[in-house]
């Protein structure tokens, strides 16, 4: 039989690793003096890992620098994907992601989102001369017709959901795919608005198709633990003043 003191140290063990499993919030992020901000690194224009410079840049990560500027701490960046982001999350890998994160209710129900700080939504991305092609979804989900697209992120699930009959192709690296669209690897991209028009500037071969009617709409935020209520209510705060200040539209200028 357990003594009562083995059964009070099985106690105590037993809340020492409730604790170790806790997302680190606001007051432990501000004694670390570092926040762990989540990152991909190949969604433009919010996240570019460049692999020359070995830096990250973009408009999220810029809102990163600001966001820990006004925590008082440091800045430390973990890289992310879209297949793993959930579980990373889970696995305390980082205090927030930031990397163009759309806001959904199935993610909801197990981590918790700021405030939106972006609205767009689902376009084609295709070659101009493919243009008078492509102009609906009905018309990109025929026989033939080749669909590039990342896993895990909400493009994959609304291709999934939606592309019925075209090929699906799943390419990795969702910075890869614009380029393989320029050069007619694949047909088209399904892809958020905001990245699409920054890769249709980038390169004069692309257009978006169906901009001014989006597949869907959607909104962007940040997103941490479920448990990090204290972090949360700052984020939000700090995003209301950001929004205040202009830094927001500084940034939207700058990336946009």
């Amino acid at each position: 039989m357990l003594t009562r003191i083995k059964i009070l140290s099985l106690i105590m063990c037993m809340a020492l690793n409730i604790n170790d499993v806790m997302a680190a919030d606001l007051t432990e992020i501000i004694e670390r003096g570092e926040i762990i901000v989540g990152t991909t690194g190949d969604y433009r224009p919010f996240s570019y890992y460049d692999p020359v410079t070995g830096e990250y840049g973009g408009y999220d990560i810029e809102a990163a620098k600001i966001l820990a500027k006004s925590m008082g701490v440091g800045l430390k960046f973990v890289r992310t994907s879209w297949p793993t982001l959930m579980q990373d999350l889970e696995d305390q890998k980082f205090d927030i992601a930031m990397t163009g994160i759309t806001r959904t209710l199935e993610r909801q129900k197990v981590a918790a989102f700021s405030d939106p700080y972006i609205k767009f939504g689902k376009v084609i991305l295709v070659r101009k001369q493919d243009l008078h092609k492509y102009t609906d979804l009905k018309s990109i989900d025929i026989k033939g017709v080749k669909i590039g697209v990342n896993p895990g992120g909400t493009n994959y699930q609304f291709v999934s959901e939606n592309i019925k009959n075209a090929t699906v192709i799943v390419i990795e690296k969702n910075a890869e795919i614009p380029a393989m669209v320029s050069a007619g690897t694949i047909d088209a991209m399904i892809t958020d608005s905001i990245e699409a028009i920054i890769y249709a500037k980038a390169d004069s071969v692309l257009v978006v198709s169906m901009l001014d009617k989006p597949l869907t709409t959607s909104q962007l935020g940040y997103l941490m633990h479920q448990d990090s209520n204290k972090l949360l209510s700052f984020v939000n705060m700090w995003m209301a003043e950001a929004e205040l200040c202009g830094e927001f539209d500084k940034l939207h200028v700058k990336w946009m």
